[in-house]
């Protein structure tokens, strides 16, 4: 035998062990293909009912309608008609000027809708409460919530540019002050006209600087901001009572800065020093 014809016989021997390795490799992995589906199969075999669980399958889905469970029924439909979703006194209880305010004083409660669409024939609103209500002054729900946020957002403008940079205490004394000029008669009745009264006059001729300084009131400070929102708030909360933050008196109508000495100091009584801010009281 050749040379080249050996060679020629190694090629075709190694081919041949080639293949049948392949072959018996392709004829291993057939049969451990084979072994892993049976094995799956036999594992998702349902298992043996139990007499136990027999037995609580063949019991009816639903209890039996008895007495006992006609009346649970029935009190809880009552317990689910009687629950009042709006936290507010139910029908016995009159609707009053107080029971509105309470709703009025929230920025947002689905119970303003109720109200407004309240039957007035209905036996369950005292026709006196509401005859009073009417002659006192009667304004639409949706008004009086505007109303209330354009309050809480003036004085949360006034307590932001006045006192920002003031302690808390000196935040509170300014709000007061602003508290007791609404109440009393020698200014507007209303937080908003207390705060930008003479503002339409020109420049620097109101009452609270920011208010006709010509510049742009909102705020930029959000940190200083949300704690004015916040004062402003709770302060309203009591406003709508009646009530003052007391931190001073309700006599103090006047403030002013300590880097300022208006001729208008010497006429009045001072109550108060806070911070950067001397309050008085007329004499």
């Amino acid at each position: 035998m050749t040379g080249l014809e050996a060679a020629n016989a190694r090629r075709w021997l190694a081919r041949s062990m080639t293949f049948v390795i392949a072959m018996l490799a392709m004829t291993f992995c057939f049969a451990i293909t084979a072994r892993a589906e049976n094995a799956a199969s036999a594992g998702v075999m349902p298992a043996p009912l139990s007499s136990e669980l027999a037995a609580l399958r063949a019991k009816p889905a639903q209890p039996a309608l008895t007495s006992a469970v006609l009346s649970a029924y029935v009190e809880r439909r009552k317990a689910l008609e009687s629950f009042n979703a709006f936290d507010v006194p139910g029908p016995p209880q009159p609707l009053t000027g107080d029971v509105l305010s309470s709703y009025i004083e929230r920025r947002s409660n689905p119970a303003l809708d109720a109200i407004a669409a309240v039957d007035f024939g209905s036996s369950t609103v005292s026709t006196d409460a509401l005859a009073a209500y009417v002659q006192g002054g009667y304004v639409p729900t949706g008004k009086r919530v505007k109303l209330a946020t354009e309050e809480r957002d003036c004085l949360a403008k006034a307590i932001y540019h006045e006192a920002r940079g003031e302690s808390e205490d000196g935040q509170w004394a300014v709000a007061n002050v602003i508290i007791n000029r609404a109440f009393s008669k020698k200014y507007p009745s209303t937080l908003c006209g207390v705060i930008y009264q003479n503002a339409d006059k020109g420049r620097y001729r109101c009452q609270f600087t920011f208010a006709c300084d010509g510049r742009s009131d909102v705020a930029t400070e959000p940190r200083a901001w949300r704690r004015a929102q916040q004062m402003a708030e709770d302060a309203y909360a009591d406003y709508v009572k009646g009530d003052t933050p007391d931190m001073l008196p309700r006599s103090v109508l006047y403030y002013h800065t300590t880097a300022v000495a208006p001729h208008w100091s010497k006429s009045f009584r001072r109550v108060a020093a806070i911070g950067s801010h001397i309050f008085y009281s007329p004499n």
